[in-house]
């Protein structure tokens, strides 16, 4: 395979692409699945029996799980071999997230610590900085946190008013303000912490070590989910930093804070997997052992297209995160190739690919909480009992749609991205709109499989298309205080990133034999497109009728209904097999 991208950030919506140039996972290498696998080892060795006790906040023992993860390597997957990592790529940490993501608080924990705790000082730190700490969080010697959010400062991290002041012999920065919801907060030896300098504007980074004098906390926040997570408020008063312990630039802060919040979406995408995989296991356990009636529920039909669902939603994120993980990968390459330095080329070659970070983000999020809300439903009356492990997976799934920014958010954020691109000219997206304006008329439909596939997903995307410049000439500046509409934009084209990312796996499966049973995949792909075409049809239609009216409504409805067309097929027997495929295997197995 080519270790160039096969598109730049965005290009989805205006490129085709074969389904030779994307990475499935299904062609993860004998080492990646070894990894994945000692992961996944880890977790039911060694964390699961701890469950409960974990939500129950038993005395050290979330450091002590973390610190043995560890002494195994997992902490340093992504760290250079230099300072005790394993120097894994990106796309094998993201597998090593997804075993990681179906343990409940301690995936919460781990993710904490390697991620949004770790990485500044990877791909910010100097060496020096390097130095004294990287190989301490690598080995789980020292845990790690970051303290960003604030009471007045959530989505507008930039409106913290924590603030260092250069000390009269200009050794020191005094650290004095508050932090809260900050992960790992009760047993972090490093902080990450973000505050103003001076009477500076934007935000700058400190590495704090916490058991300095003047840091404070409250107690452990009670709180919905992820109980086991350590979740506390700090206070830092007159704490005095090393001026040397400045995390890059002076007002870089915001700009290190967005670009690790990008890795933390992708991130979430895959860690949700896991927990999708724990979730659907438990469902299908549960449907094969309880009858009612005198009969498995696993044969009731409502059931089995619950459990289609479930599927159905795993194997497109899977199919989604996995392609864009592999360009974001091969992006970072490009960049090391070029002579950039370690942490520009990783901070560069993720940021390419913020609108389908934030995509991913949201698409795994929901649909992790619809297959748990899903798996209560399976389980009845049990389901809603604490003795069930699928009301942990309920509670915990609810802070994936806050974390790394509110969906709403991360909603914004994709189709701003994409604009911006375009209005930069890093993509063609305006001379794409033009070209489509051209020619409205909607792709024929051949009859054969493949083609009729991308038939459809090149009339979405004409749809998609042919409506941005619509609402800009419509609103013009004042668009970005039309939230609902471009939220309907992002939603177009997050479903179709997903829906085109399923088409390319299942034919990539096909047209290279990597299955026996290829019609059940494509039984996935049937339901996924019926579902997902008559989403995009819906957000359209919101968003067509929250700005036209009149004559040009009607236009716009009959360009709407021509482009969403879409040939009815049995999607109950569809499911039903999708399902029987589960019941058989009784777990998660495609």
């Amino acid at each position: 395979m080519s270790t160039k991208a096969s598109l730049k950030g965005g290009e989805f919506l205006i490129k085709d692409i074969s389904y030779e140039n994307v990475f499935i996972p299904e062609e993860f290498d004998e080492e990646q699945r070894m990894i994945a696998e000692s992961s996944s080892d880890f977790i039911e060795t060694q964390v699961a029996q701890y469950f409960d006790d974990l939500d129950n906040h038993k005395e050290g023992l979330m450091p002590q799980l973390l610190k043995q993860a560890g002494e195994l390597g997992l902490l340093g997957i992504s760290v250079p071999e230099e300072y005790e990592g394993f120097g894994q790529s990106f796309l094998t940490n993201m597998k090593v997230n997804e075993e990681i993501g179906s343990a409940y608080s301690f995936s919460v924990a781990f993710m904490a610590h390697t991620g949004i705790g770790t990485l500044p000082l990877l791909y910010y730190g100097n060496k020096e900085q390097h130095d004294k700490y990287l190989s301490k969080l690598a080995t789980g010697e020292w845990l790690a946190s970051y303290c960003l959010t604030e009471p007045g400062a959530g989505s507008d991290a930039n409106a913290g008013k924590t603030k260092a002041v250069l000390s009269e012999d200009g050794k020191h920065y005094i650290l004095n303000g508050q932090k809260m919801w900050i992960t790992n907060a009760g047993f972090a030896n490093l902080l990450t912490v973000f505050a103003k300098i001076e009477n500076d504007r934007i935000l700058s980074a400190f590495l704090v070590e916490a058991d300095w004098e003047g840091i404070t906390m409250n107690p452990e926040e009670n709180k919905m989910g992820i109980k086991g997570s350590s979740t506390r408020q700090i206070f830092f008063n007159d704490v005095k930093v090393p001026v040397e312990n400045l995390l890059g630039r002076r007002g870089e802060g915001f700009r290190i804070a967005l670009n690790i919040l990008h890795v933390g979406r992708i991130k979430l995408g895959a860690t949700v997997i896991g927990a999708m995989r724990r979730a659907i296991n438990q469902s299908v356990n549960y449907a094969n052992e309880r009858k009612q009636f005198g009969s498995l529920i696993s044969s009731f039909g409502a059931i089995q297209q619950k459990l289609a669902d479930q599927v159905v939603k795993t194997f497109s994120n899977e199919s989604a995160v996995y392609r864009a993980s592999k360009d974001i990968e091969d992006t970072i390459n490009e960049f090391l190739e070029s002579g950039k330095e370690y942490g520009a080329a990783n901070i560069e070659g993720i940021a390419e690919y913020e609108p389908e970070c934030a995509m991913l983000k949201v698409y795994g999020s929901e649909s992790l909480d619809f297959i748990v809300d899903e798996g209560v439903q399976i389980h009845g009356g049990m389901g809603y009992s604490a003795e069930t492990p699928i009301e942990r997976g309920y509670r915990d799934s609810r802070i994936n749609r806050i974390f790394e920014g509110t969906n709403e958010i991360n909603r914004l954020i994709a189709v701003d991205s994409i604009t911006k691109k375009g209005k930069k000219h890093k993509i063609d997206l305006y001379e794409k709109i033009e070209e489509i304006k051209k020619n409205l008329e909607p792709e024929a439909f051949t009859g054969e499989y493949y083609n009729d596939k991308h038939a459809l997903i090149k009339n979405l995307k004409k749809l998609t298309l042919y409506l941005i410049p619509l609402v800009q000439e419509k609103f013009g500046r004042k668009l970005m205080f039309e939230e609902e509409i471009l939220m309907n934009l992002s939603d177009m084209m997050m479903n179709l990133y997903v829906m085109e990312s399923t088409l390319l796996r299942v034919e990539k499966i096909d047209k290279k034999g990597l299955k026996d049973n290829i019609s059940v995949y494509k039984d996935i792909l049937d339901i996924l497109t019926h579902n997902l075409t008559k989403s995009i049809y819906g957000s359209a239609l919101d968003a067509i009728g929250s700005f036209a009216e009149g004559e040009e409504a009607d236009k716009l409805k009959t360009l709407l209904d021509k482009l969403t067309s879409l040939n009815p097929f049995n999607v109950k027997e569809a499911r039903r097999r999708v399902a029987g495929k589960l019941i058989e295997d009784n777990r998660y197995n495609f």
